[in-house]
């Protein structure tokens, strides 16, 4: 082979070595602007999934589809509730004013062994200071209810702005003694409601709850007294019943109920809850 020969055969293995070289270097560069967008796409879809999520779900610990409401509230009439979500001979019983230390934990013995369930509408700053009783109501199947914090009769008369703190405060002081389960229902002090406060309490996902069985148990009038205006209402087709299980002195409400909630499964009434 002539030199000249010789030094074309070299050039031209240098020429292959060096597009080779380049070569390489670009199928690897395609390859790893390809796993950035790989990358980068994960993310993006991770976020849009965990963003989708969260606007289906809401914030975590919402007590579930039952007593918690999304992001944005749970969708409510803002109408008195009075009728109860079973069909048939049913019954409604709501508790007031508690918990009490004293005579919340009775009236739960008492209607875990009638196999009873019962809203228990309460008060702000009682379910702050016993979060082990909020969380014993809902763990023993009952429904909680935006009872205000100040138990103020007469917030009708007062500015909206008012009325709007005291349902907003208690709602939030009874989600976090229960430890995140909202309250499904509001009811004003005294039936104190304005068309203001139902709206603005089915905005925050609660149902306006009225009653229609008033036996005077607050008063005290006697357990028998007790006894006949809560037969003769329920006789007359009437369904939510208004008892207290806080305030003062329940003991006469509590004997009552021992003898009612065997007589209302006697009579073929189950107990239900009001319609949310």
């Amino acid at each position: 082979m002539s030199v000249e020969n010789e030094n074309d055969t070299r050039s031209a293995r240098t020429s292959a070595r060096i597009s080779a070289r380049m070569s390489a270097r670009i199928r690897e560069s395609v390859r790893g602007r390809r796993r950035q967008a790989i990358a980068a796409a994960t993310v993006v879809a991770l976020v849009c999934a965990g963003l989708i999520g969260l606007h289906l779900t809401g914030l975590p610990g919402q007590g579930g589809a039952t007593d918690g409401k999304p992001a944005s509230a749970r969708q409510v009439d803002d109408s008195m509730s009075h009728q109860a979500e079973a069909d048939g001979k049913a019954v409604n019983l709501t508790l007031d004013d508690g918990p009490d230390p004293t005579w919340t934990p009775k009236a739960l013995e008492l209607l875990k062994r009638y196999d009873a369930k019962a809203v228990f509408c309460m008060i702000g700053p009682n379910a702050a200071a016993h979060p082990d009783l909020v969380k014993q109501v809902v763990a023993a199947g009952h429904r909680l209810c935006d009872h205000s914090v100040h138990h103020d009769v007469t917030m009708d008369d007062k500015p909206v702005s008012y009325q709007r703190a005291e349902i907003e405060q208690a709602e939030q002081s009874i989600e976090a003694a229960s430890g995140g389960v909202r309250p499904r229902y509001y009811r004003a002090p005294g039936g104190a409601f304005t068309p203001e406060s139902r709206k603005f309490a089915a905005s925050l996902g609660m149902r306006p709850l009225g009653w229609r069985i008033d036996p005077g148990d607050f008063e005290r009038p006697g357990v028998d007294k007790i006894v006949q205006n809560v037969e003769a209402g329920v006789r007359a087709g009437h369904q939510t019943i208004l008892m207290h299980d806080g305030g003062g002195d329940r003991s006469q409400t509590l004997a009552a109920l021992e003898r009612l909630l065997p007589w209302l499964k006697e009579q073929g009434y189950t107990f239900s809850f009001p319609k949310a």
